[in-house]
């Protein structure tokens, strides 16, 4: 399962949102017997970062959007979260 594109307005961040829609994400993802969530977000993303580690996620990739990107040293971070259980 992917999870892609997770936002809160910025009017409500710090409440504990995101944790809740990513436990809800994970809980749902049990449910229907996924094998993992899998997820991208970039470098500069530091709280989802941390996010997604305290949800159990763990780093397995890294790569560059683009030719530019990679001029930058900009990169994509991809993230799995494997999940007891499931197929």
């Amino acid at each position: 399962l992917e999870l892609k594109r997770m936002s809160v307005s910025k009017d409500y961040r710090g409440r504990g949102i995101s944790k809740a829609l990513c436990g809800e994400v994970l809980r749902f993802a049990r449910a229907h017997g996924y094998g993992a969530v899998v997820l991208s977000t970039s470098m500069v993303q530091d709280v989802a970062q941390r996010l997604y580690e305290g949800q159990g996620f763990r780093k397995v990739g890294a790569f560059s959007p683009s030719l530019l990107g990679a001029f930058l040293c900009f990169q994509i971070f991809q993230y799995r979260c494997d999940l007891p259980g499931g197929t």
